[in-house]
Formats: structure tokens, C-alpha cells, sequence
């Protein structure tokens, strides 16, 4: 079995990957900008093609990442001095080179809006409003006086549209344990005081058990499931941002973010819970990928828009050198953060 789910790991993060590359790429290879390699994947060389474009199109070891080696990406660099100076990408048009730095983001959005899309043309367009549907009994959902049928606008504050939002609010660290929920019922605004039971899981971490479920309802049809898909996309990429920003605050920890290992836990997961899950995986991977990619951080796709945006407002060029550098910390940094996850994974999922 663990064969299957590292075959199918490989299988969604190449499609991910190739994806965003080749959004890069072809934005590129329209602007004009000379290619001189093509990688999926990172790491040792597997398999090369020399291209009759003359591109090397490569497959590397290791499934965590890919690029796209284009001639001038901050400097002109090639020591052959073949190359003329439009086939750079460094002396593009300003808002060329912010396109070819953003295509692959947009690439990674476009596959999961399609792919929400088609799992709710195949499967149909599942509810994602917050309205709450089962309540168990004896629960602290029961005992705050919270009902069936209730539409949830807010918790501690924080303004939920749906599903998807409640969750991350609900897990983000609160040393009260005390949840004030606003819901609509009847056309009024209530408010309620949940209190969650603590349980130990068998790792003996504590769990915060509030003891009520969503409202599932589902519909058919194109429009329904175009709806869907794009209110769902809004909802994951919004619940994403709200973990990022809380990370930086300290009330999401580090550790519960996931590596290639804990990926690898979740697409076994999804694999037990059948096809539309590993489906739904490409499309949240995806968003993941492209929400990451466009955080202005050097090193990232975000970051050298970043450096751009600086550049435009600057009126003349960031120094070369420094801005390699600002790459490379940060690159080394990421390398470092990885290994931390990656680690903590692997004393998690053993």
C-alpha cells in the first residue's frame, strides 16, 4: 500500500508542479525571453531532452519542486555572450516580467477552480455555508443552547461565511477556551458562550471537542457547480491566508503545518476515503501551492514581484547583488524551516 500512495504523491505533486512551471514557461517563450532549462522536480538529474528549441526539458530526483532557468531573471548572465540583449528577461517590459513571475500562481488557481468545478458537475455541489446540523447530545454545543438549523456569522469575532472558516477559527489557540458565537436563527441575531470539552487523543495531545456538525445539502446542475467552485476556492484561499497570518501572530504553531511526509499522510487519508477525496487534494494542494508561491518573500514567486513593485516606485534597478542575496537567505531559510517540518512529521506520523 505504500507503494500506491508514494506513486500517487508523486502522481498530484508532478501535476501541481508542471502546472505552475509551465505557466512560467509559456509566458516567457511568448515574451521572448531565451530558456535554458525546464525542471521538474529538483535535485539530481533523472531524465534530460534537448528540445529542437533548443530548451533542456529535465526530470530531477526529488518531486518537492521545479523551475524554469530563464537567461536574466535579475541580471544579464550569460557568459557566452550569444545571447542579445531582448532575450533577457531582466530588460523585458516591466509588466512582462511581473506576468511571467505571477502565470505560474494564476496556472495553480485556474487547475483547482477546474478541478472544484468538475468534482461538483460529477459528484454535485455540496453546501458550505456554516449552518449547523447535527447536535449530540450532552455536548457543550448542546449544553450553550446552539440548534439545529442555526447560521454561524462569527466566532470570537472573527466573520464566517463558510464552513471551511469556522474550522480554522475554531482551531486557532484560545487560552480562555471560551467561544462566543454570533448565529442567525429566525431572523435574529443570537449570541452564545461555548465552552469546548478537552479530550487526549492516543499521542496525548489535547482535543477540543464543541460536539455539533454542518448542514449537508447538495445540488446538481452547471451553474451550481460553477458557484461552487468558485465560493469554495474564496473559501480555501481565505482560510489559508487567515493560517498564514496567524502563524505570524503565534495562535496557529508551527508545528501543526506539514511537509512532504505529512502530505504523504494525507494523501493515504484521502485514498481510504475514495476517488472524489484524492481528487479534492489536487485542487486544496494547488491553492496551497499558489497562495505559498505569491507571499512576498524572497525566494518565492511574490518576492521578486515584491522587488519589482520596489523597482517600478524606486524608478531605476534593486542592485543585482543584493537582491541574489535576499534570494538565498531566504531560500536557505525555507530549506531549514522544511527540514524543522519534515522532522516533526516524521516523530508525528510514527
Amino acid at each position: 500500500m505504500w507503494f500506491i500512495i508514494l506513486i500517487l504523491l508523486i502522481f498530484i505533486l508532478g501535476i501541481i508542479i508542471l502546472v505552475h512551471e509551465f505557466g512560467h514557461f509559456i509566458t516567457a517563450k511568448k515574451a521572448g525571453v531565451h530558456i535554458y532549462e525546464f525542471s521538474i522536480g529538483m535535485g539530481p538529474l533523472i531524465k534530460t531532452h534537448k528540445g529542437k528549441d533548443g530548451i533542456n526539458y529535465n526530470i530531477r530526483a526529488f518531486p518537492i519542486g521545479g523551475f524554469v532557468s530563464m537567461a536574466g531573471e535579475v541580471y544579464e548572465d550569460d557568459e557566452s555572450k550569444k545571447l542579445k540583449k531582448e532575450d533577457f528577461m531582466c530588460n523585458k517590459k516591466w509588466w512582462q516580467r511581473v506576468i511571467i513571475l505571477a502565470a505560474g500562481v494564476i496556472n495553480n488557481f485556474i487547475l483547482a477552480i477546474l478541478v472544484l468545478f468538475i468534482m461538483a458537475l460529477i459528484w454535485g455541489a455540496n453546501s458550505l455555508e456554516p449552518r449547523v446540523g447535527t447536535i449530540l447530545e450532552n455536548s457543550a454545543a448542546m449544553e450553550s443552547g446552539l440548534k439545529e438549523g442555526d447560521l454561524i456569522l462569527s466566532i470570537n469575532n472573527h466573520k464566517v461565511s463558510t464552513w471551511d472558516q469556522t474550522q480554522i477559527v475554531l482551531y486557532l489557540k484560545n487560552d480562555s477556551n471560551i467561544y462566543n458565537f454570533k448565529v442567525l436563527r429566525d431572523n435574529k441575531t443570537i449570541n452564545l458562550e461555548i465552552e469546548p470539552k478537552i479530550t487526549k487523543t492516543d499521542t496525548g495531545e489535547e482535543q477540543k471537542t464543541f460536539g455539533f456538525g454542518i448542514e449537508q445539502t447538495v445540488e446538481h446542475g452547471l451553474l451550481a457547480s460553477l458557484k461552487y467552485a468558485f465560493v469554495r476556492f474564496y473559501s480555501l484561499i481565505s482560510t489559508m491566508w487567515l493560517t498564514v497570518v496567524n502563524l505570524f501572530t503565534g495562535q496557529i504553531s508551527i508545528s501543526s503545518l506539514s511537509g512532504p511526509v505529512g502530505i504523504y499522510h494525507v494523501v493515504g487519508e484521502s485514498l481510504a476515503a475514495g476517488i472524489q477525496q484524492l481528487i479534492y487534494l489536487i485542487a486544496f494542494l494547488s491553492i496551497n501551492v499558489g497562495l505559498i508561491n505569491i507571499l512576498p518573500i524572497p525566494a518565492f514567486d511574490g518576492g521578486r514581484i515584491l522587488f519589482l513593485i520596489i523597482e517600478k516606485i524606486k524608478g531605476s534597478p534593486i542592485n543585482a547583488k543584493f537582491e541574489n542575496t535576499c534570494h538565498m537567505i531566504f531560500f536557505f531559510l525555507i530549506i531549514l524551516l522544511m527540514i524543522y517540518i519534515t522532522i516533526f512529521d516524521i516523530i508525528r506520523f510514527t
